[in-house]
């Protein structure tokens, strides 16, 4: 009830403020961090192009191109509003055409980009709502539909023409670690990027450095990485298949996909958790699991099916992980 004695401090509508949620805002957006992904991946791309040639250029090119052309099309015929201008669409691409081999054709590209961005994505409800990660939910879906294709390597500096015709094909680091046997490349060669495999998982060290800048971008945390890098090196260690454990170890870590999965898609904001304990938990996870893989799986490779299983968990996870609201009583149970 107002009382026409009572009169209003003129100052309080300075100090009081009502706005709608977001209540805390940050200087960084979509598209920044977007383009710092972007950014960190340059070298992996620039090495990939060096080591398997402009072939290899072209499959990650006709993969940006495409993911953002689906991504606009969706978009266009949900009647959403269009915004592949976040970069987000182009890091997909970008992310899927550096998990492919360099041998791969063209039509295989584009069907795996319209998979990621159709399937993955927008059939969820776009960016923020899809359950896995788009690029490797594409990878997967091209190595069960064509294994032939994604698993036909060439050598280092075997630089193919567009047409992939006459490539020969080389067997993979991995390959040789799945029949117990350490692969003619030597840890060197693994870590600069002087062997088989897709084109933007050969240089471990590209990778690592690219890693270094999102930490320090602060884009992403070391907690998923270090845990799901040092599960697979202690597990690894360990129960080493051939030879000494610790030059198996360091050829696991070295081999493969970890690298790129551990730093670039297993720290995805919409299919990784959000606490701290949740990503050591996630992590951890993803280590454990694509050393069972790696072990006693069919494919030589469990980076891809390690961080898809953990991405349908992540629900779990946060709410296992997920901190007590303040003030909140612990009901017991039969009360």
């Amino acid at each position: 009830m107002n009382d026409k004695n009572t009169t209003v401090s003129p100052a309080i509508p300075d100090m009081l403020t009502v706005a709608h949620a977001p209540h805390v805002r940050h200087k960084d957006s979509t598209t920044r961090i977007m383009l710092d992904v972007v950014i960190a991946l340059i070298p992996t791309l620039a090495w990939g192009t060096c080591v398997f040639g402009l072939r290899a250029f072209l499959v990650c090119l006709v993969c940006c191109v495409s993911c953002v052309g689906f991504e606009a099309l969706a978009q266009w015929l949900m009647h959403r509003p269009i915004t592949v201008l976040d970069l987000s669409a182009l890091v997909t691409g970008l992310l899927l055409g550096l998990n492919l081999p360099s041998t791969a054709p063209w039509w295989m590209a584009v069907v795996g980009s319209a998979f990621a961005i159709v399937v993955v994505k927008q059939i969820f409800g776009g960016l923020g709502h899809n359950v896995f990660n788009p690029a490797l939910a594409a990878r997967v879906f091209l190595c069960l539909a064509w294994p032939a294709q994604m698993t036909f390597y060439t050598a280092p500096y075997d630089r193919l023409a567009f047409s992939a015709v006459d490539a020969v094909a080389s067997a993979t680091p991995l390959a040789s670690l799945k029949h117990a046997a350490f692969p003619e490349a030597s840890l060197v060669d693994m870590l600069l990027g002087r062997c088989g495999g897709t084109i933007g998982e050969v240089s471990a060290l590209l990778l690592l450095v690219g890693g270094i800048y999102l930490l320090i971008r602060k884009v992403i945390t070391w907690h998923i990485p270090v845990s799901f890098i040092g599960t697979v090196a202690v597990l690894t260690f360990i129960f080493p298949q051939t030879g000494g454990r610790l030059d198996f170890m360091l050829y696991e870590i070295l081999a493969g996909g970890l690298m790129i999965g551990a730093f670039f898609m297993a720290t995805d904001y919409v299919t990784s958790p959000v606490t701290s304990r949740g990503r050591l938990l996630f992590g951890f996870g993803c280590g454990a699991l694509v050393v069972f893989i790696r072990y006693f799986g069919g494919y030589p490779e469990g980076v891809s099916f390690a961080i898809l299983i953990m991405n349908s968990l992540v629900w779990y996870i946060e709410r296992v992980t997920r901190p007590r609201v303040f003030g909140e009583v612990k009901k017991k149970h039969g009360k």
